[in-house]
């Protein structure tokens, strides 16, 4: 878990760094120890249309918006990578619909029983995944979409303890001798 100064200064770096005009406000930067996603919000398409016609604008207009600011992208995700050393994904959300263009995939090393693993199985069987790894990312979305609310005050409470961690004594500065 990152501390909230750590990831204020991404913000902050990431506002100021990115190009006026991109998004109708300061990215919304989610990080974890291994990538920094940063996901602008782009203006709602204009006027009244039926909901297919909708959704195909809002296709577009990502679409066009990848194309026309990818150089540009990866010229500032390099300048991100070398000054806080993590990887960094890009993505939009426009009228409710967020798309995410580049992520970073993480092995995550697990040890599951015969049954969690049948889990998985039946999945890959029934056609919901591809393989256990994407049954076991199925798995995890589920959980994370079904217990959001939990999920957000738990994330507070460490960001509570960070804070407070932060503010207690320099262990690493006093000798005990």
């Amino acid at each position: 878990m990152e501390t909230t100064d750590a990831t204020a200064q991404v913000r902050g770096w990431f506002t100021g760094r990115l190009p006026e005009g991109w998004f109708t406000g300061a990215p919304e930067i989610a990080r974890d120890r291994e990538e920094i996603a940063v996901i602008g919000t782009l203006p709602d398409p204009p006027g009244d249309m039926d909901e297919a016609e909708r959704a195909a604008l809002v296709d577009g207009l990502i679409g066009r918006f990848r194309e026309e600011t990818r150089e540009r992208r990866i010229e500032i995700a390099k300048e991100a990578e070398r000054r806080f050393r993590q990887k960094v994904s890009w993505g939009v959300t426009c009228a409710g619909r967020t798309v995410m263009f580049t992520t970073l995939s993480v092995p995550v090393m697990t040890r599951l029983r015969q049954s969690e693993r049948q889990v998985l199985d039946t999945l890959v069987a029934a056609g919901v995944a591809r393989s256990r790894s994407d049954a076991l990312a199925w798995c995890v979305r589920l959980v994370g979409r079904n217990t959001d609310t939990w999920l957000a005050d738990l994330r507070d409470a460490l960001q509570h303890v960070d804070r407070v961690r932060a503010e207690g004594p320099d262990v690493n500065s006093q000798r005990m001798d």
